[in-house]
């Protein structure tokens, strides 16, 4: 009797994870949550935000701070600064056209102000450093997640990959 009631529940197991698989690939909505419809709107963004990438890049200083001297930490405010400043250029470039589709338009505007808020956490950081305060890089975190990890997770929803925020505060 044991056999069986254990065969039994152990079918039933394997029928539901069959189901919800079955439901998952073939039923399920394919539609991604934040993918607004303009395709040329993304397509710009991507181009804006590529070449605020390559700014960052250009101000990179791989030197270890103990070989930096001692006003180290101030020239990295400094240099933080001026990554942040790439990031608040690109969202003016992104806030001059909006998207043509209803969804673009309501979900655009939010993203643009998350990342307004990501800049505010990157310069309070810069401050800091300029104190002489050398802590790890703190963001804000909107329902339990880092808000870059929201960004981030907008932007290759929309194939925007050069939209994400910059990892260079992560390390």
């Amino acid at each position: 009797m044991k056999r069986v009631a254990g065969r039994v529940t152990i079918a039933i197991a394997i029928s539901l994870m069959l189901a919800m698989w079955v439901y998952a690939l073939f039923f399920a909505s394919k539609e991604v949550a934040n993918e607004i419809g303009d395709q040329a709107w993304t397509a710009r963004a991507e181009l804006i935000c590529q070449e605020a990438a390559n700014e960052r890049i250009a101000l990179a200083d791989f030197r270890p701070l103990n070989e930096a001297g001692t006003n180290a930490l101030d020239e990295r405010a400094t240099l933080v600064d001026l990554a942040t400043d790439t990031l608040d250029n690109m969202l003016v470039q992104l806030e001059q056209t909006t998207p043509t589709d209803a969804k673009g338009q309501e979900l655009i505007p939010l993203w643009i102000s998350d990342y307004r808020t990501y800049i505010v956490d990157r310069r309070a950081y810069a401050d800091e450093l300029r104190l002489g305060i050398n802590v790890p890089f703190g963001e804000s975190i909107l329902m339990g997640i880092p808000l870059s990890e929201k960004i981030a997770t907008f932007a290759a929803d929309n194939a925007m990959t050069s939209c994400k925020p910059p990892m260079d505060l992560s390390i």
